[in-house]
This record gives C-alpha cells, sequence and structure tokens, in this order.
C-alpha cells in the first residue's frame, strides 16, 4: 500500500507546482522586493502601481521608535495590521502620547483628506495597504 501511495503524493505535488498564471498569481516572501531602509519605512508592491491610477496593494514595514507626522491622501486607503502593534491617532496636533493602538488583525480606514499619524512604538509593524493610486501623501499644515 505504501509503494501505491508514494506515486500518488508526487503526482500531486507536480499538479501544484503547474499553476496557470492567468488565473492565480502570487508573490512568495522571498519574491518581495522591498523599497527603503531598514531604519525606516520599507514597501513591498504586491499588486498595481502606487504612483499610477488604479487600485494597487503593498506591504508596508515600520521599525520600532518610526512613524509619520500629521498628512492626509487625496484617495481612501484599507489598513490591515499584519504583525506588531500600529499606533494611530487624528488631527494635525501631532503627539504620539494620544494615540490608539490597533494590534496585529485590526482594519483602519483612512477618508481621504483626514489628517492622521501614526507609526510603531516598541516593535516593528507590517501593513497591507489597499488603495487607489496615485497614492500620495500631503503633509499637514503646522
Amino acid at each position: 500500500m505504501r509503494f501505491l501511495l508514494l506515486p500518488l503524493v508526487l503526482l500531486c505535488r507536480a499538479w501544484a507546482a503547474d499553476l496557470d498564471p492567468a488565473i492565480l498569481t502570487f508573490k512568495a516572501p522571498e519574491d518581495l522586493k522591498w523599497s527603503g531602509t531598514a531604519k525606516t519605512y520599507q514597501q513591498a508592491v504586491l499588486y498595481g502601481d502606487p504612483s499610477k491610477p488604479g487600485l494597487y496593494v503593498v506591504l508596508a514595514k515600520w521599525p520600532p521608535g518610526t512613524g509619520s507626522r500629521p498628512h492626509s491622501h487625496p484617495n481612501d486607503r484599507y489598513i490591515t495590521v499584519i504583525s506588531g502593534t500600529w499606533w494611530v491617532g487624528t488631527g494635525a496636533d501631532y503627539d504620539m502620547n494620544k494615540t490608539v493602538p490597533m494590534k496585529a488583525g485590526s482594519f483602519i480606514k483612512h477618508t481621504a483628506g483626514g489628517i492622521h499619524f501614526d507609526g510603531a512604538k516598541d516593535e516593528e509593524v507590517v501593513l497591507q495597504i489597499v488603495g487607489m493610486g496615485p497614492a500620495t501623501t500631503v503633509q499637514a499644515a503646522k
């Protein structure tokens, strides 16, 4: 019986390796191309092109102690915290002590034009960001 199962297992593996790219595309973690530096924000594009019109999906990494000053985006952005705790605040008065923690699994919507700030405090944070491009950031007036 064991000798009959081995060819079946190998055959199943071969079928799984022949995915039709017209039906399913994927990027394994080792295939991601990260831009930026390990000391600041890093980004890997999963789908689309954030600099052009259309849907985009990116992964963003924030090292501990990094974040953004008050800003807004011209389009809605949808964020899921993949790992770590993301700290978010609203308004033009930057104060990381007034942020709210969003742990892994949390979902955040940045409404177009809404001024906000956010960041990583004690640990690295990985976010998935989905939006319609072009993705731009407008710094809030001080």
